[in-house]
């Protein structure tokens, strides 16, 4: 089991501009987090570290919980909620998350 990264204000203000220009990797149905939704998330946030995703829950409260139930699961950080769509980070194994949002600096 691994932990979930801790990010600063600042670095969560950079994945979230990093995100906005992404589309959901998948949409989580009223059905919930289900182990297959889970399974998902996990497979994205391995591929590419920093998803997109789409919760269809009826109301505020029951679509943080979900999103908590999916963060914790597959133990990533929440960067960012706009309505029913929120992303999620998680680095790849053996990388830093400062190194993540570092933007280069033009020589």
């Amino acid at each position: 089991m691994t932990i979930q990264p801790e990010l600063t204000s600042s670095e969560r203000k950079k994945l979230r501009g990093r995100a906005m220009r992404l589309k959901p990797a998948l949409i989580v149905g009223k059905a919930g987090p289900t182990p297959t939704v889970i399974e998902a998330v996990s497979f994205a946030l391995q591929k590419d570290e920093l998803i997109k995703i789409r919760i269809e829950a009826p109301d505020r409260p029951l679509r943080e919980s979900w999103l908590e139930e999916i963060a914790s699961a597959s133990n990533a950080t929440v960067c960012g909620t706009v309505g029913h769509t929120a992303s999620l980070f998680r680095p790849r194994t053996g990388t830093n998350p400062a190194s993540v949002t570092k933007v280069p600096t033009p020589s």
